[in-house]
């Protein structure tokens, strides 16, 4: 056992991570996410052993987009043992992401309702949906983040079950609204959701456009669907009103003149697609296959400011929004 709590070296890193974090949270708010499960062998795990169904992995089920399903490797919180524990691990793991933070991002938000649970071992084909006390951990989330003053996103993309995203508007929880996943523009999307043009497991602008991105499904083998990667890019350019040998700089510009008009009351940009960067942060269906969440930016965050292309969005972004009271109207 004691193998296995971390030295005191990763214990300093955690310390100077969490001063960075309140650094930068005087500077400006900061919204934190919070990730679907924890990682088996770390600190959480080991600390919460008893709570968790350590023979699967949660994941999801194949669609359109992950022809093979996913598997993200975390064992899932077993819902009578979570409930047993007085959902302790829940509540220290919402409080500590909300430590620095005015806004909070639950990562695959359905996982309140069900998980998609893999037995270790197979394939997620051979998984199936394990229920859990949706309102039990929702009361918990609005109590917590009322507590902190902060604004809840949750990522409700991909398979929603039906009467998962009224119940989140009941309790105004700001839904997630991504260009790549929707039929119509931005200025449709909710007045309630965070809109966005992509998310970490998507194609960026870039890789979308000059077909990089779908090269990279192909030679991983990841069965790409091909028509609806085709159907999304023939769609960014009818929006955008672009030429087909049209620049990626000259299309993201014209991505985030129309994200400026959505009605959310929160957009985003991502930093990857202000840089004009081809590669996705994180490639569904890999493991070490793919670098994910290794891939360093083409540039110093310090010089971010000095990017034409960063500062072109940053001042259409803010030249087309008025100033948003996002606590106020999330959580009235």
């Amino acid at each position: 056992m004691a193998r296995r709590v971390p030295p005191p070296g990763l214990a300093w890193l955690q310390w100077q991570l969490d001063r960075q974090l309140a650094d930068a949270a005087a500077a400006c708010p900061l919204m934190q996410d919070l990730p679907i499960g924890v990682d088996p062998e770390g600190a959480d795990a080991w600390a919460w052993q008893d709570t968790l169904a350590l023979g699967a992995t949660v994941g999801a089920p194949p669609d359109r987009y992950v022809a093979a399903g996913q598997n993200w490797l975390l064992p899932p919180f077993a819902p009578h043992r979570l409930r047993a524990a007085g959902y302790r691990p829940f509540i220290e793991t919402i409080r500590a992401a909300l430590r620095h933070a005015r806004g909070l991002r639950i990562d695959h938000v359905m996982g309140l309702f069900r998980l998609f649970w893999i037995p270790s071992g197979l394939a997620p084909a051979a998984g199936g949906y394990v229920r859990y006390p949706a309102d039990d951990l929702l009361g918990i989330v609005a109590l917590e983040c009322m507590r902190a003053g902060a604004f809840v996103v949750g990522e409700d993309l991909g398979t929603v079950e039906d009467g998962v995203r009224e119940t989140l508007a009941q309790r105004r929880v700001l839904s997630y609204r991504c260009l790549w996943f929707e039929a119509g523009l931005p200025k449709a999307f909710p007045r309630l959701s965070l809109g966005a043009i992509t998310t970490h497991d998507l194609p960026t602008i870039a890789g979308l456009w000059n077909g990089s991105d779908l090269d990279a499904q192909r030679k991983l083998g990841l069965n790409p669907n091909e028509e609806a990667l085709g159907d999304i890019r023939h769609r960014l350019r009818r929006m955008t009103r672009v030429r087909a040998d049209a620049p990626a700089e000259r299309v993201i510009e014209r991505t985030h003149d129309l994200l400026a008009d959505a009605r959310s009351v929160v957009v985003t940009a991502t930093l990857d697609d202000a840089l004009a960067v081809s590669e996705r942060p994180n490639m569904p269906g890999t493991v070490n296959e793919w670098p994910n969440w290794s891939l360093a930016l083409p540039v110093p965050l310090e010089d971010l400011e000095r990017r034409p292309l960063a500062l072109s969005i940053a001042r259409r972004l803010a030249a087309r929004r008025p100033a948003r009271a996002v606590k106020k109207e999330s959580s009235s």
